[in-house]
């Protein structure tokens, strides 16, 4: 998968492991992932969330004939943290023809629930072209 110019490049968040099972990312708490006052930024764990449950998705479909796209994402932050990193492990609860869903939990490297997010993926079939 080539991240090169992408949020996840400029973010610094690195996929480890993705199958049909999980989807797993990490990614710094470092001077691209805080916000002012020095914790993890709320969106780049939303950011992270997003894309574990993206990269998850498409395990799940048919690259030549359908995209997914993120739909619907809610996040409740639990804990703030200022460094180290933070580990994304995105499930599937639903996997279905035009929508997917994902829980994903994001932890420290304490094993400490940072964020618990879920995640809407729609699936979309790629238009015909004549």
């Amino acid at each position: 998968m080539e991240t090169k110019h992408t949020l996840l490049e400029a973010l610094g968040i690195k996929v480890t492991e993705c199958n049909k099972e999980r989807c797993v990312a990490v990614m710094p708490v470092d001077e691209r992932t805080r916000q002012p006052f020095g914790f993890l930024h709320g969106g780049a764990s939303v950011a992270l969330a997003e894309t574990v449950a993206s990269i998850g998705a498409y395990q799940h479909i048919d690259p030549k004939r359908q995209a997914c796209f993120g739909l619907e994402i809610n996040a409740n932050h639990i804990k703030s943290i200022k460094e180290g990193t933070v580990k994304a492990v995105a499930t599937p609860l639903h996997v279905g023809r035009s929508t997917m869903v994902f829980h994903i939990d994001i932890r420290d490297e304490e094993y400490r629930l940072i964020c618990v997010s879920r995640c809407t993926m729609a699936v979309v079939q790629h238009s015909s072209s004549s």
